[in-house]
């Protein structure tokens, strides 16, 4: 959607997966609202796909620019690609897949995080002092990322962590909140992240925190992980 008009609602649109590229939703021309369109003298190649046009989408005063790309002429492997277009995720104001408003970009459905309870020893230290140590943390795994360990709230000191203004999506786990650690005159900003209300597949991490900065480090049994 733009402005408050639907731009396209497709139950035939296709999923592309390329190397190294989030997936991108391909919507047939029937299913967009062509009226919305104007198109641009704004051109890219891609050597796998061929030479792309662009339209902007005008709603009232508003303008997304360049939002809409499609392959007028798409070379023979992805032959498909002709009648499609496609929409840059951040030039539209809202997502909807199915009934529910997504945010970050569409999910991929071959994305997968798993979180698991270890007992194992988790120590996150910022020069030679210990931050945080606890043998209650969450192992999460996702699809093309590290492993992170996700430590309980109530094991890291109150005074250790102070609210940030940043925030970041993942539409796979939710909202991130952000925090800065402060010891004594040293200060590492954006230092811990926490998911206050987790989407469903990630709801074991609620009440956690994930430390990943530049000068901390994360031990696991006493292996340097981070």
């Amino acid at each position: 959607m733009v402005a408050g008009e639907v731009v396209f609602d497709s139950r035939n649109a296709k999923l592309l997966h390329e190397s190294n590229l989030l997936p991108q939703l391909y919507v047939p021309r029937e299913d967009v609202r062509e009226d919305l369109l104007e198109p641009t003298a704004h051109r890219t190649h891609c050597p796998f796909k061929g030479d792309a046009g662009y339209f902007s989408v005008r709603v009232g005063d508003r303008v997304a620019e360049n939002a809409v790309w499609h392959y007028p002429d798409p070379k023979p492997e992805v032959g498909w690609l002709a009648g499609h277009l496609a929409a840059y995720w951040e030039r539209m104001d809202a997502w909807f897949d199915e009934d529910e408003e997504v945010f970050g970009h569409l999910r991929d459905p071959f994305h997968r995080v798993d979180v698991r309870a270890t007992s194992r020893h988790v120590r996150v230290v910022l020069a030679d002092g210990v931050l945080v140590e606890t043998r209650r943390a969450k192992l999460l795994s996702e699809t093309g990322l590290p492993n992170r360990f996700y430590v309980p709230a109530e094991d890291v000191p109150p005074d250790l962590l102070e609210p940030s203004a940043t925030h970041t999506v993942c539409p796979y786990k939710g909202t991130a909140s952000y925090h800065t650690v402060r010891v004594g005159d040293r200060v590492v900003r954006d230092a811990a992240w926490s998911y206050p209300d987790p989407l469903d597949g990630a709801r074991a991490i609620a009440a956690h925190l994930c430390f990943h900065a530049e000068g901390l480090r994360t031990y696991v049994d006493g292996e340097l992980i981070d």
